[in-house]
């Protein structure tokens, strides 16, 4: 009974954590960026009752947050695919029946990499297309 709960936490913590990681980095991002338009709202309202000039809102703060140079769906595609791939190969080892739960973590995997493959690379390349437009334009002002 003890091996079955061994198992049960491995395989919790290994689903788990990965699964984690971008919920914590975006509530963390949120809270900056919140705090961010707090401190800017309260410096303005600080002009305000002096009777200065209202500094300019940063664009920055309105703006979503930057986006990345690689493909948001290439590098979890290759992580959770590898994943799949290990648990299939350790508890093919360890067990035959229960082997096939690494499929379902190389499957979202190879989901992500058909999707970057079919459409990712489109998108990223009108992004990048875009931001060297908008540079070009700020380079000019």
């Amino acid at each position: 009974m003890s091996d079955n709960v061994v198992a049960l936490f491995a395989i919790t913590v290994v689903i788990g954590l990965p699964l984690s990681i971008p919920i914590v980095s975006m509530v963390l991002d949120y809270r900056k960026r919140r705090r961010l338009l707090e401190l800017h709202h309260a410096e303005r309202m600080a002009a305000i009752e002096r009777g200065m000039e209202l500094p300019p809102i940063a664009m920055e703060l309105l703006a979503a947050p930057r986006s990345r140079r690689r493909s948001t769906s290439l590098l979890p595609g290759l992580i959770w695919f590898f994943i799949g791939v290990a648990i299939l190969i350790a508890m093919q080892s360890i067990a035959d029946e229960e082997a096939m739960i690494g499929l379902i973590p190389a499957g979202i995997g190879l989901a992500y990499l058909i999707y970057y493959f079919a459409e990712g690379r489109k998108i990223e390349a009108r992004v990048l297309e875009h931001e060297l437009a908008t540079r070009s334009e700020q380079a000019r002002a």
